[in-house]
C-alpha cells in the first residue's frame, strides 16, 4: 500500500481547511478526535439530505423507477464514506503507532470495499431488471436469463472486492491463486457430474430453448408443464401431476420438443376419422367444420379444416385439425370431439368402420344331425 502521508494528504487538507472548529475543542488529542468525529456526523447528514432532496428532484423530472431505486441505494454509501472519512482525520489526530494506525486504516477502507460493492451490485441489478422487461423474446437479456446475469454481476462484484481487500491488507495474492487453482482442479474432478449440471443450466438459461410455463416432450415420451429452472436441474409437472426433476446435463444433450414454442403458444389438435366407403363425403366434411366451428374450446383463428387423406383398406381416412388456446387444452378438447362427431355421425346414419369378421360355416359333420339320444 502507498505510505501513511500519501494516502492521507486529501485528509490532511480537509483538517487544515475545518482547523479553526477543531480548535475549539482544546489541544488534547483525543477531544479533538472526539471534536472531529461530532463535526463529520453533522457533514454527514447535511450531505445526505442535500443529496435526497437533489436525486428526489430529478427524478421528478425523469419519472423513471431506475432512478429512484438507484437513488435509494445511493444514500447509505454515500453518509458512511463521509463518516469513514471522518473516522481516518479522527485516527490522524490520535497519533497512534504506525501499526495500530496502519491496521485501523486497513478497517475503515475494508468497510468502505465491503459498503460501496453491496451498492454496485444492487445498481447492477437494477439495470438489468430494467433491460429484461423491455427485451424482445430473442435478446441476450430477458427475464428467463435474468438469474444467470444477476449471478455473473455478483461474481464479478465479488472476485474485484476480493481483490481490493487483499491489496487493502498488504496480502500477496501469488500464492493464493496457485492454491486455488490446485483446490479447482481437484474440486473439478470430484464434482465432475455437478459441473456439468452448472454449466448446461448456464447455456440453457442463456439460450432458453424453453421457459417456465412452456409444455415439453423430452426424447423418452416424457410431457409436462416446466415449473423450474435452475443451475443444477429442471422440473417439470406431468399431465398425472407428478413432478419430474431431470439433471439440466441430460436437458442439455437430448431432443426436447416445445409444443408452446413458435409464434404463439396455440397447439394444433389432429382428430382422424373414418368413414364407410359410399359416404357421402361433402356432407361428412359440413359435419365436422360445423362441429369444429361450434366447439369454443377450438380457436376461430387459425380456422379449423378437414382434409381426406386416402383411401384405407377398410374406410375413407379423413383428420379434423383445430387449434387449442395451449397445449393443456388438448387432451380436452379431442375427447370433446370425439364424443361430438360420434353421436352426430349416429344421427345422419353415417357409418364408422370397425374391425369385424364374419364366420360362415360350409358344412357340419354328419354326426351333428344324428339324434342324441336321451340322457
Amino acid at each position: 500500500m502507498p505510505e501513511l502521508s500519501e494516502d492521507y494528504m486529501d485528509i490532511q487538507s480537509l483538517l487544515e481547511f475545518f482547523k479553526p472548529l477543531i480548535d475549539l475543542f482544546g489541544e488534547h488529542p483525543y477531544m479533538r478526535s472526539v471534536g472531529v468525529l461530532l463535526l463529520t456526523f453533522t457533514i454527514a447528514n447535511i450531505t445526505s439530505w442535500i443529496i435526497r432532496k437533489l436525486i428526489e428532484r430529478l427524478v421528478k423530472q425523469t419519472g423513471s423507477l431506475v432512478d429512484d431505486a438507484i437513488s435509494s441505494l445511493m444514500r447509505a454509501p454515500i453518509y458512511w464514506t463521509v463518516i469513514s472519512i471522518g473516522v481516518l482525520a479522527a485516527l490522524m489526530l490520535l497519533q497512534l503507532p504506525a501499526k495500530a494506525e496502519s491496521i485501523s486504516r486497513s478497517f475503515v477502507f475494508s468497510f468502505l470495499i465491503i459498503l460501496w460493492s453491496m451498492f454496485f451490485t444492487g445498481v447492477l441489478r437494477v439495470f438489468l431488471k430494467s433491460i429484461s422487461e423491455r427485451a424482445g423474446d430473442h435478446a441476450l437479456i430477458r427475464k428467463q436469463s435474468l438469474p444467470l446475469f444477476n449471478n455473473i454481476a455478483f461474481v464479478f462484484v465479488l472476485v474485484l472486492s476480493i481483490y481490493l481487500l487483499f491489496e487493502t491488507w498488504n496480502i500477496d495474492m501469488t500464492a493464493w491463486l496457485a492454491s486455488a487453482g490446485i483446490i479447482g482442479i481437484a474440486v473439478g474432478f470430484a464434482a465432475k457430474d455437478t459441473l456439468a449440471n452448472l454449466f448446461a443450466g448456464v447455456f440453457i438459461l442463456a439460450d432458453s430453448p424453453y421457459k417456465i410455463g412452456d409444455y415439453i416432450v423430452l426424447e423418452n415420451a416424457e410431457r409436462g408443464k416446466v415449473t423450474h429452472i435452475g443451475i443444477r436441474s429442471t422440473r417439470i409437472l406431468t399431465r398425472d401431476d407428478v413432478e419430474v426433476t431431470i439433471p439440466n446435463s441430460i436437458m442439455g444433450n437430448t431432443r426436447v420438443v416445445n409444443e408452446s414454442g413458435g409464434p404463439h403458444e396455440k397447439f394444433r389438435v389432429r382428430v382422424p376419422i373414418g368413414v364407410a366407403y359410399g359416404s357421402d363425403l361433402d356432407l361428412v366434411k359440413s359435419i365436422l367444420m360445423d362441429i369444429a366451428k361450434e366447439e369454443a374450446y377450438v380457436c376461430d383463428d387459425p380456422e379449423p379444416r378437414v382434409r381426406f387423406r386416402r383411401f384405407g383398406a377398410s374406410a375413407l381416412e379423413l383428420e379434423l385439425l383445430g387449434w387449442a388456446e395451449n397445449p393443456e387444452l388438448r387432451g380436452r378438447v379431442v375427447d370433446i370431439l370425439n364424443t361430438k362427431i360420434y353421436n352426430s355421425f349416429n344421427q345422419h346414419g353415417i357409418e364408422i368402420p370397425y374391425a369385424k369378421q364374419d364366420v360362415y360355416i360350409k358344412s357340419l359333420p354328419k354326426a351333428f344331425y344324428q339324434k342324441q339320444p336321451d340322457e
